[in-house]
């Protein structure tokens, strides 16, 4: 039987970790990259046996790829400390990665919850990732944020959730629109992209068009409306932040 490593980023995570590591205390072997974490993040993962290394913060892509650098093991599984593998999906990982290797990777469906719902639209479902590949036939892109898994080979498709527990609460929402909007900024700009106040409050203003009208985020209800107002505040934050940032 082939064994499986897993990997997990973090900072600052003690709320959400032991539940995640509790979904993945069935893999071979389980590391976390942590970013100088203030709270209780790496010792609860050194409960759990975990080899814990800790690294400044480079961003999200640099970050998973450091973690991917110290995976010893044939397949790997790589996850965020707010996700969480079902024992359905645990099942459909261990039969693929025992089959006859036909794919390099293996995407599945992630299910996001905000602000206690689970959300079927608004862009947000059945949301693929790939995230279960080979050793040696995959690595992430260097962006900061939204990073994604280049594959070198086919990849295959899992049926089972990954369960994605996000934003218990509007104050950790805030809080991410503020870093995405920054990271997004910093990587428009490292691209020499353009913004203007008129781009940016355009943008924005089809941002929640698509969320909440094309994308049917009105099927999600009042969380619907949230989700397509903060996508859009993401969307103007990080054109604004660009603009600003043209002006040094």
């Amino acid at each position: 039987m082939v064994k499986l490593s897993v990997i997990i980023i973090t900072k600052n995570e003690a709320a959400n970790i032991r539940a995640c590591l509790e979904s993945v205390a069935w893999a071979d072997e389980i590391v976390v990259v942590d970013s100088n974490s203030s709270d209780a993040t790496t010792a609860i993962c050194e409960e759990f046996g975990a080899r814990v290394y800790v690294h400044d913060w480079p961003g999200f892509g640099p970050q998973k790829n450091r973690a991917l650098g110290y995976a010893s093991h044939d397949w790997i599984l790589s996850i965020d400390a707010d996700e969480r593998v079902t024992p359905e999906l645990r099942a459909e990982i261990v039969a693929a990665t025992n089959r006859p290797h036909d794919h390099a990777a293996f995407r599945m469906p992630r299910l996001s919850s905000f602000c206690g719902r689970y959300i079927r639209h608004s862009g947000w479902y059945p949301d693929y990732v790939a995230r279960l590949f080979r050793r040696g036939t995959a690595g992430f892109s260097d962006d900061r944020v939204h990073e994604r898994l280049i594959v070198s080979g086919s990849t295959g498709t899992l049926r089972h959730h990954l369960i994605h527990e996000t934003f218990h609460d509007l104050e950790s929402l805030l809080a991410k629109v503020n870093h995405y909007s920054t990271a997004g900024a910093l990587m428009l700009n490292e691209k020499n992209k353009s913004a203007s106040l008129k781009r940016a409050v355009i943008s924005a203003l089809w941002a929640f068009f698509r969320s909440y009208v094309l994308r049917a985020g009105f099927l999600d209800g009042r969380e619907g409306f949230m989700i397509a107002v903060s996508t859009a505040e993401v969307t103007y934050y990080r054109y604004a932040k660009l603009m600003l940032l043209k002006k040094h």
